[in-house]
């Protein structure tokens, strides 16, 4: 799942949204003198990584690609499932898609000395680009893809994968509709189980 995925499921407590949001630049064992919070947040993050990647939809959604662009099925998918998210934001998110957008940059501006130095610069490009809000258009899904693009180290499709996934658009949905619910329990799980339990997040994720 891609950041605004990773900002929803984390949004229990400010630290585990920070942890989800930096899990990505922090590589090997988490430093055990992180805030617990954000400790949580960065397991949180790779757990849901590891349950989607093994997620009978999108292992289905992944075969939907086919060479050159399958060996970047999990990247389109990433970016593409954070579209559906903040376009279906009412169906899935709590409050408006702008209010919690602004609520992930003022977390991000707020805690920066707590980001590792990568970050920073990603700190900036949320805040400049109106993300993860922005995210709902298609415009800036095909900007992102063109920043992914040129970001790898080897030549690519990225760039222009964007009318490949508006081609793939109505099976993509569904095998979303179908994952993210269980996703979002999964995550509740986790939630609780690297924080302690708690009964505030229980009531969060129940059901």
């Amino acid at each position: 799942m891609n950041h605004l995925a990773h900002a929803l499921l984390g949004r229990a407590e400010a630290g585990l949204m920070l942890g989800s949001l930096t899990a990505d630049f922090v590589r090997g064992a988490i430093d055990p003198a992180l805030p617990p919070g954000v400790r949580a947040g960065i397991a949180l993050h790779r757990a849901i990584d590891v349950y989607t990647d093994a997620h009978p939809e999108v292992v289905a959604a992944r075969a939907r690609f086919a060479p050159p662009y399958r060996r970047y099925a999990g990247i389109l998918l990433d970016v593409w499932f954070d579209h559906l998210l903040a376009r279906d934001w009412a169906t899935y998110g709590d409050g408006s898609l702008r209010a919690f957008s602004r609520e992930v940059q003022a977390l991000l501006a707020t805690r920066a000395a707590e980001l590792p130095p990568r970050m920073h610069g990603f700190a900036r490009y949320l805040q400049a680009n109106d993300l993860p809000a922005a995210y709902r258009e298609l415009a800036m899904i095909d900007q992102v893809l063109r920043g992914l693009s040129g970001r790898l180290n080897h030549a690519n499709p990225l760039a222009d994968a964007l009318p490949l996934l508006q081609a793939q658009a109505p099976a993509l949905e569904q095998h979303f509709a179908a994952f993210f619910p269980e996703l979002v329990a999964h995550a509740g799980r986790a939630q609780m189980r690297l924080m302690g339990g708690s009964d505030d997040l229980a009531e969060k994720h129940r059901g």
